[in-house]
């Protein structure tokens, strides 16, 4: 199937196409360790008519240490059954926040091989501000659905990876806020080291993003990654704090015609809490 020009889709793009039998729209909201908002809660409360809730920590290898890896093609495969999502499917992704958290949802579709899924640019708060409808009753249950999981390795990077890529000089994009790809301000999560992988660029999400929570465009992102000193048709890893914001540079990427950007799962969640793996601060 050929990719779609696009990952992103208009809210009043998706509210013409809203009943259509063959949409499932997804609510991929999830917030930081530490935020008191209750994703699953906000959910059950105002939703997108038809939305199903996409729990990021559930839907995961929850036998790992590290937060929210990706679960194995058979989990994936068995969690879409039973949300509605089958082959065939048209998966629109949102979050609660703009842009945060879908972006991680739809690489997951993306590795299961799944490609026809798109972002819902500015999220719930533009379908909102739009004045489409918006569900307030308890959700309803979706007949099940056939979903096969072909998983692409080609979108996926380990630490091995990563250190492969750092000894090769390979394009490392890092999400995190700059102070902490700096290493001038402690990680969110106790334990890990401060810094960055040596030789990678730092690219911050949120420099992603506009004030209203839509994705720049694409002349804004082509300035922004050769300010960071990247070049958006070199393959390129994507890594962040714990593998979400990551998605968003694979994202702004795919706005570019580069769709096949990997993202390190482990991430600095993982990295910074290496004994031996190399770190480097500063600019």
């Amino acid at each position: 199937m050929s990719k779609a020009p696009d990952p992103i889709v208009s809210p009043t793009w998706l509210a013409e196409r809203l009943e259509a039998p063959d949409m499932r729209v997804v609510d991929a909201t999830w917030f930081l360790p530490g935020d008191e908002r209750n994703a699953k809660a906000l959910y059950e409360e105002r939703r997108i008519p038809g939305a199903v809730f996409f729990d990021i920590d559930e839907i995961a290898d929850t036998d790992s240490h590290l937060p929210h890896m990706l679960p194995s093609p058979e989990k994936f495969a068995s969690r879409m059954r039973k949300l509605g999502i089958g082959d065939g499917a048209r998966v629109v992704v949102y979050d609660n926040q703009g842009l945060f958290s879908a972006a991680r949802v739809w690489w997951t579709f993306r590795v299961m091989g799944h490609e026809d899924v798109s972002v819902l640019d500015g999220g719930f708060p533009a379908w909102e501000r739009g004045g489409f409808p918006i569900d307030g009753h308890p959700p309803a249950t979706r007949a099940e659905r056939h979903f096969t999981a072909r998983y692409r390795g080609d979108l996926v990077r380990n630490a091995s990876d990563v250190r492969k890529a750092i000894a090769d000089a390979k394009t490392i994009l890092d999400a995190r806020p700059a102070p902490r790809f700096r290493g001038e301000t402690p990680e969110p999560r106790a334990g890990l080291k401060s810094g960055h992988m040596p030789g990678a660029r730092s690219l911050p999400a949120g420099s992603l993003i506009n004030e209203n929570g839509s994705l720049r465009s694409k002349e804004e992102l082509e300035e922004l990654f050769a300010a960071a000193g990247a070049d958006p048709s070199q393959p390129a890893i994507c890594s962040c704090g714990s593998g979400v914001t990551a998605a968003i540079i694979a994202l702004a990427l795919a706005r570019l015609g580069h769709w096949d950007a990997a993202i390190y799962d482990g991430a600095w969640a993982e990295w910074g809490a290496l004994p031996d793996a190399p770190i480097a601060t500063g600019a």
